[in-house]
């Protein structure tokens, strides 16, 4: 089955790592046609394995080679496709769009976490099929009053980002491996 590894924190605040290397060390680990989408910790690859037992082997692999806590979020090719295909915003020029991979029930923590936040104009969120979506104005993503939330060390292990563009790339590779 084809996978996509979803990695939190690669190379921001200090957690620098090349994108071969973390290919190699999911090679190691007996994953299959491994490659990498972005310098943001995306890892294409195969295995016949279930993303459960995938998440607890490769979290521990890249863990012990990088020597930090590592936090991955393995969703397959069509789990995939639906993070795109589910996308609630109209792409637009000015705006990113973001969708979150993470645990069972985070979408919640994060709509909860919208709800309080300021927003800028045109920033919305959106949950769909489980899924939570963010827009912002381009410009306003770190800055922004939800965007500070995301960097809350107790959420670290339960999810990771990613514009809407890196699903798009991401199912690329997938498809022509």
């Amino acid at each position: 089955m084809k996978y996509c590894a979803f990695l939190r924190g690669v190379n921001v605040k200090g957690t620098n790592m090349k994108m071969a290397d973390v290919c190699q060390v999911f090679k190691k680990a007996g994953m299959q046609d491994v490659g990498s989408v972005l310098a943001s910790g995306n890892i294409v690859f195969s295995s016949d394995q279930n993303a459960e037992d995938l998440k607890t082997t490769l979290e521990k692999a890249v863990s012990d080679h990088f020597s930090y806590e590592a936090f991955l979020f393995i969703k397959s090719q069509e789990e995939t496709e639906i993070f795109r295909n589910s996308n609630p915003f109209e792409k637009s020029d000015d705006l990113h769009i973001y969708a979150f991979v993470g645990n069972p029930g985070v979408e919640n923590v994060l709509m909860e976490e919208f709800t309080k936040a300021s927003k800028t104009e045109n920033e919305k969120a959106e949950i769909i099929d489980n899924l939570f979506y963010w827009q912002v104005p381009k410009g306003n993503t770190l800055d922004s009053s939800f965007g500070k939330v995301l960097g809350k060390k107790n959420l670290k292990d339960q999810f990771t980002s990613r514009n809407i563009n890196t699903f798009e790339k991401v199912l690329k590779k997938m498809s022509s491996r």
